[in-house]
């Protein structure tokens, strides 16, 4: 095949080179994503932790109320730095409309992660008897399994709808 054949393409279909230009920048956005998600993670933690160490709740409903709480907080600051950063969106159009659209993702993000780290510290963990996971360890367990979860859900709706150019 011939470098010109390698670069053109019948019908306006994207070629080989372009798809492999978006594959790295969806990477190199993913990447950048999962940077600011591990960020994230440490703001929800501190959060979460302090307010479990405070309040002594580490299950149930109160649980969940203060993981509602250190995921907001958390989410906050992933606005700024998904726009400017991951999603490198300078328009300043539609400024609240976009922080709609991301607070929209990112509440059913909640739920997601709200709901399955209440899940593993409220059901699992009792099925789990292991001696030095003690209930603290598992508040940290619970919002980790519940970050894991609504990631790829966040991700897309970020990307596709809220940043979306």
């Amino acid at each position: 095949m011939d470098q010109d054949s390698a670069s053109t393409s019948p019908m306006g279909t994207e070629t080989a080179s372009e798809g492999n230009s978006k594959i790295k920048k969806l990477i190199k956005q993913f990447s950048k994503f999962f940077v600011i998600g591990i960020i994230n993670t440490g703001v929800d933690l501190a959060v979460l932790n302090i307010e479990t160490l405070i309040t002594g709740e580490k299950e149930g409903y109160l649980y969940a109320v203060q993981k509602g709480v250190s995921f907001m907080v958390a989410v906050t600051f992933s606005y700024f730095m998904n726009k400017y950063w991951a999603f490198q969106d300078k328009n300043k159009e539609n400024e609240g409309r976009k922080f709609s659209q991301f607070l929209f993702v990112s509440f059913i993000g909640m739920a997601i992660n709200m709901t399955a780290a209440t899940v593993a510290v409220t059901y699992i963990q009792p099925l789990i008897q292991i001696d030095f996971l003690t209930p603290q360890m598992w508040v940290n367990i619970g919002a980790l399994t519940g970050s894991a979860c609504g990631l790829i859900w966040n991700f897309i709706g970020y990307k596709f709808w809220v940043f979306k150019k």
